[in-house]
């Protein structure tokens, strides 16, 4: 499947229910798909739905109305309307979510929170622990770091063990959220450099960067959100 991931007429409000059952739309009829090594990036200002999307799209958010399509395993899955379990299985394989914040976990060393999806997997703890290393070294994170716990982390180092734990796996669809946001000019162009890799690799991206030359930089199409929001305007 050349498109991956491919949304259709997809809405969403949420219901205000302490305001007597108020209905606030966010989104509607959003439709667009995203290719293989393509990164699409979502535009429009602060405010429009573009979170929202994602959030659609991992399953986190319900939808009203639409579908939200996956290749996952040679089947497509349609995530707005498919059981939990198997919007977890479709996580684990084919869909990946990169957000600018790190839930820490206590007592769980910075490698372990990357290797964590490969474990996942049914990756060795070893290889594991070794891909997790390569990763957090390109990431410019000291190894004095990796064996403690990133709850004491600055934001821009848990935002560095984020990056890491996201782009470790070889989903063929990647979300990302602001993930250059705490970083560093150094940071941000190792980032940089790990999205085109995956866009060589064929996966399809899909993300909001409001860094405008890190947008520049990573984006094939911008998809402006506005055209999709019944507010129009920023929140």
């Amino acid at each position: 499947m050349t498109t991956p991931l491919t949304v259709s007429d997809v809405s969403k409000s949420f219901t205000m229910h302490l305001r007597g059952g108020l209905k606030l739309p966010v989104v509607s009829n959003v439709a667009f798909g995203v290719t293989k090594g393509e990164c699409v990036v979502l535009g429009g200002p602060s405010g429009i739905g573009k979170s929202s999307i994602l959030k659609m799209l991992y399953g986190n958010y319900a939808v009203d109305s639409g579908q939200i399509l996956i290749d996952h395993d040679g089947e497509i899955v349609d995530i707005a309307s498919a059981d939990p379990r198997i919007v977890l299985q479709v996580r684990r394989k084919s869909l990946g979510y990169v957000s600018q914040f790190l839930r820490t976990v206590p007592r769980v060393s910075a490698l372990d929170v990357v290797a964590e999806p490969l474990f996942a997997r049914g990756v060795a703890p070893d290889e594991a622990r070794e891909r997790a290393e390569v990763m957090l070294s390109r990431l410019n994170l000291p190894k004095d770091l990796w064996s403690l716990p990133p709850a004491t982390f600055s934001g821009g180092e848990q935002q560095r063990v984020n990056i890491a734990r996201g782009f470790i796996t070889n989903h063929i669809i990647l979300l990302l959220d602001e993930p250059t946001a705490s970083l560093d000019a150094a940071n941000r162009k190792v980032v940089v450099e790990m999205i085109e890799a995956k866009k060589a690799a064929g996966v399809a991206l899909l993300g909001i960067f409001h860094d405008e030359e890190v947008r520049q930089a990573v984006a094939d199409r911008i998809l402006d959100v506005s055209a999709f929001s019944p507010r129009k305007v920023a929140a």
